[in-house]
């Protein structure tokens, strides 16, 4: 989603408009539904999260038609979901728990309890 220069939906517009039947996914680490639904709209034909594994990817790529891929077999829990955001959130914010408590909008304590423990499976 996130690129130096602009925005991964801008590159999604590009490939669409220059190769109409190309197959486009967009893989990024800063997955919400707005931008899902954005990607979709630009002309993605799938949407996943970082880290998506490889057979979700060829999964995507080999659903036939505008058949959509089937769910993930074994999809990260809700807990892994919200402790990779804020692992994400805190690595952005050059590993300062205060910074990643306030824009988590968490306390400093509980973050640092939740960064203390091991990844949910």
């Amino acid at each position: 989603m996130r690129l130096e220069d602009g925005t991964g939906l801008k590159v999604v517009e590009a490939v669409r408009d220059a190769r109409p039947e190309a197959r486009v996914i967009m893989l990024t680490g800063y997955g919400n539904i707005a931008t899902a639904v954005a990607a979709v709209k630009s002309g993605a034909i799938d949407y996943l999260s970082k880290p998506a594994d490889a057979d979700d990817v060829a999964r995507a790529l080999l659903a036939v038609g505008d058949e959509s891929p089937p769910p993930p077999e074994n999809p990260m829990s809700a807990d892994r979901v919200r402790w990779e955001h804020i692992q994400r959130v805190y690595e952005l914010c050059g590993h300062n728990v205060s910074e990643t408590a306030r824009r988590l909008n968490m306390h400093r304590r509980t973050l640092q309890r939740i960064l203390a423990k091991r990844a949910p499976r």
